[in-house]
């Protein structure tokens, strides 16, 4: 294999693998939220964890199924943070886990081609990796927003890494 073969394989593995590790945490940072939880906003300036969620569903699709997988772009970003209620947490959880899937497979399937294409993207312009690093970061950055707030609500630690050794020195 050349190196820029393996270049988009690292590439490829990693960015699922982060999404993969968001989704982990999300996931067991709902275990014990309540139905009312996950709309509850702890101000007016600060978004639901289910509000979260759907920005990340709108985020990740803009971004990955529409720009670098060439679909048309139905994004509502509005609708994200404006959504009170109506959906429980199972279904909250099932559309964004259905979105990641959707994602990881465009990701998954990108050429090198469709990774340095330039294209622009909520006013900016990103090649294909430009646009997998945004995702990736964007996933994660809102995920600590969501382990933060269920960490204010229930007053325990999420144990994302109980089973792992976290000081072991790099070799």
């Amino acid at each position: 294999m050349d190196k820029e073969a393996q270049l988009v394989e690292e590439l490829v593995k990693n960015a699922l693998y982060r999404m993969d590790e968001s989704t982990r945490m999300i996931q067991k940072s709902l275990v014990d939220i309540s139905e009312e939880e996950l709309w509850l906003k702890p101000n007016e300036s600060l978004n639901s964890i289910a509000n979260l969620m759907l920005h990340l569903c709108g985020n990740i699709s803009q971004y990955i199924i529409s720009s670098l997988g060439e679909n048309e772009d139905t994004r509502q970003r509005d609708t994200e943070f404006s959504t009170v209620g109506g959906l429980t947490k199972s279904e909250v959880l099932d559309k964004l886990e259905d979105t990641v899937d959707t994602a990881k497979r465009i990701i998954f399937d990108a050429n090198t081609d469709q990774l340095l294409k330039l294209r622009s993207v909520q006013g900016f312009t990103f090649s294909g990796v430009g646009v997998i690093l945004h995702a990736v970061e964007h996933y994660s950055y809102h995920t600590g927003q969501i382990a933060f707030w269920v960490k204010q609500l229930k007053n325990t630690d999420l144990g994302f890494y109980d089973s792992v050794d976290l000081n072991i020195k790099n070799k």
